[in-house]
Parts: C-alpha cells; structure tokens; sequence
C-alpha cells in the first residue's frame, strides 16, 4: 500500500525539536505574565463572516487565503482561523470584557492558524501564531508597549540586528483626504499595475502600497504619503509613539509604504524585520485597530495588537546561530538484571516519576549491556541496577553516568538520594 504523507505546507514537531518549541512558548508566556497580558483560547474556527467583516474582504487572506467549508446542517459557513485579532476582539465583544474593572483589556493568544497560500521559508499553511491584544485604550502609550513586547521577546531569546519599521495609516477621515490624490496618482499607472493591484484601486486603492510585485512597488515609489494628510491628532498620536519608543531605546524607522496586509488597521502601524532569514524577512507584525470592536458588534473600543509566527522566530534563531538553552535526557534509568526484578523495578519506576524524577526502564527484554546503552542514549544523569542479590536485600546499585562512581542504596531511600543530587 502507498504511504499516506503529511499535507503539503504542514510540518511533524519532532522530539528534539518540540523542546525549542516549549522554550519559547515559555518565555512568550512569562514575558506576558510581567506585562500583566492573560491568556485567552478561542476556536480554532469561526463563521468565515467574522474573517469577512474582521480582516475585510479586499485582503488577500479573504481573497485567496483562507480554508472555508461550508455547514451542511445550516446556512452558517465556517473558516479555520487565519489570523487571531479577529476571535479575540469577537470574544472581547461576546463576553463582555469591556466590563471588566481592570481595563484596558490585555490579553495573549499562543496556537495554530490556517492559510492556503504557497510554502516558503518559515511559512507553512498551519503555522503557530503567538499575539497580544489591548483593547480599550488609545493612550499612544499602550502602542509603544505592545511593540516593546514583541520585540523584548526577541530580544530575550538572543536575536540581534533587529529592525523596527513604523508608520501611520491614519483614521478614517485621514485616509478619505488621502484617497483622492492617491487615486490620481494610481489612475495614472493602472495599466502598467498587476491584475490584483488594478481591482484593489477601486476598492481599497491604499493596499496597493502593500503590493509584493517589484514593479508595482516602483510604480507607486512616488504615490503620495499618508503622513501628509495626518489630521492633528492623528499626527500628535503617532509623534508620541515615536517618542515613547525612543525613550524605550527601541530603534525604529518610519516607512510611509507601510499599510500592513489587514483592513482593520488605523493610526500606528509597525513590522518587525531581520534580513538574515531569507526571502521572508518579517517576523512580526501588528498595528492599532480602533473600528473594529465596532464592526463586530461592539461598543467604539481603541485597540492595539501584533501577532508573530513561531515558525519564523525558530528559523531566526537557527539562522543567527543562538543556541536555546535546553537540557534533554532523564534523570534515573532503572536497569534490570534479572526477569524476577522487572516487577519491583516497575513499581520503583513509579514511585521516582510521582516524586518528580524523570524515571525510565526497559521494556525490550534487554540485556543488562543494551540497557545501559539505552540509558546512555537517553541521556540519563544515573543508573539504578537491580540484580539478584539488590532484589534480595532491598537496595539498589546507583551509577553516576558522567563518572562511573557507583554507591549502594536502600530502594526506599533512593528518591531522597536522587533529589540530593540533583540539587548538587
């Protein structure tokens, strides 16, 4: 029979390689704890309405992206989560959040999202997202928070040469004063534009900024700047982001092209960037999204957030060369030197895993020889031996690995024993 293989654009965590994963979704979790951020969990689908209304129609992830099927018991059409601002900002709106007395309202999402768009380095259509939201104020403040988490936890991780681009999309009114003179100029490339480019002028004429086509990019090199057409306060707000981040020493440069790819975006926009990971040079990105509580049925909220692929950390990491501090291998391996001892072995097991000790033993029926090999191969700090004569006077022979030192102990004290040394 033809093996049955793993989709295309998915990925096996493999162990070995699953424990860089924890590492990191530790830190991510810690660094949210001190910066007062709790976790949320919300479904890995919703109504593909939400996408629709959320992340709006013109994107490229409603257009193209997204996994969609169809409910046959109702009308409803489902959409497996492309992207996590969305379900937060529904849940926030379902379960009334906004009336929480601790606001603003701080939370952080770590799991699985779905989008079917071609594979490349450090992206695959699962792929794990880790984000936080704020939802509730618009104190430019919070902005600079939200960035400086993100890149704190890069930085905490030991990545270097990081590259924060920044900039503001404006509000509503900005962007209608905006729209005109960037249709102008737009109107006057149109033919010479990609296809996409061309439908999204009608519709949503600032995502051709967004465009990835090298010559649409020069095509729009001279396209007006939304920065020039920043009311007061939009100018004032985005002034004070900068300021914050700098009094943060977090280094930042203001990119005029930069819209992000999600039409909930307003005010601050920002990406953090390291060149070193190949054709996908982004890492994170995020932005305010004031209108969106709002369109999904909600009171007028202010709200900031970012998401970033773990996927995309790990392969910086590599990349850049740092080594995670992991520490594989267990703590006892009990070998058996005769069948009469498998029992109390077992149950010896048990009583080392219960106390907190990383215990194994053999299930292969090996000899004494293949079964420290495999404890070598587990990597385990000692060795506790149970032959005959141990079985009989209720003790165990405990090897150090590292050093071959052996000692004699009383099975019913080895959990103390082991717990002393670890602590050495």
């Amino acid at each position: 029979m033809t093996r049955i293989q793993i989709p295309r654009g998915t990925q096996d965590i493999m162990p070995g390689t699953v424990e860089l994963w924890h590492y990191v979704e530790a830190k991510a979790r810690d660094l949210c704890r001190r910066s007062n951020y709790a976790e949320i969990r919300t479904p890995l689908f919703e109504s593909t309405e939400l996408f629709q209304r959320g992340v709006g129609e013109t994107t490229d992830i409603v257009e193209k992206e997204m996994y969609s099927v169809a409910n046959p018991r109702s009308t409803d059409a489902l959409t497996l989560r492309p992207e996590g601002t969305a379900g937060v900002v529904r849940s926030y709106v379902e379960n009334k959040l906004y009336g929480v007395p601790n606001q603003p309202t701080k939370l952080y999402y770590l799991g699985p999202m779905f989008r079917h768009e071609r594979p490349q380095a450090g992206r695959y259509r699962q792929f794990v997202q880790f984000g936080a939201e704020a939802i509730g104020s618009s104190d430019p403040a919070i902005d600079a928070e939200v960035i400086g988490l993100a890149i704190r936890l890069y930085q905490e991780l030991g990545l270097t040469g990081l590259s924060v681009e920044l900039n503001s999309v404006g509000t509503v009114e900005d962007r209608a004063r905006h729209r005109e003179h960037l249709l102008a100029h737009l109107n006057g490339v149109r033919s010479e534009l990609c296809e996409d480019c061309q439908s999204r002028i009608d519709r949503n004429p600032l995502r051709v900024l967004d465009c990835k086509n090298e010559k649409c990019k020069t095509l729009t090199m001279d396209a007006p700047s939304i920065l020039d057409y920043l009311s007061e306060e939009s100018a004032t707000h985005f002034e004070a982001v900068q300021n914050y981040l700098t009094a943060l020493d977090i280094p930042f440069h203001v990119n005029p092209r930069l819209v992000r790819g999600l039409d909930y975006y307003t005010l601050t926009a920002f990406e953090i960037k390291m060149a070193e990971i190949g054709a996908v040079e982004t890492l994170c990105g995020g932005g305010r999204y004031n209108g969106l509580v709002a369109e999904l049925g909600g009171d007028d909220m202010p709200g900031i957030g970012f998401a970033l692929s773990i996927e995309r950390l790990l392969l910086a990491l590599e990349k850049q060369g740092v080594q995670l501090p992991i520490s594989g291998g267990i703590d006892c391996f009990v070998v058996v030197q005769t069948p009469e001892a498998k029992t109390t072995a077992f149950v010896l097991v048990d009583q080392l895993r219960q106390a907190g000790i990383a215990a194994e033993l053999d299930y292969l029926d090996r000899k004494m020889k293949a079964q420290l090999k495999q404890a070598d191969r587990l990597q385990a700090r000692f060795t506790a031996i149970i032959g005959e004569s141990e079985l009989t006077n209720g003790t165990v022979v405990l090897k150090e690995m590292a050093t071959g030192e052996q000692q004699e102990v009383k099975r019913e004290e080895l959990v103390s024993v082991l717990a002393a040394k670890a602590n050495q």
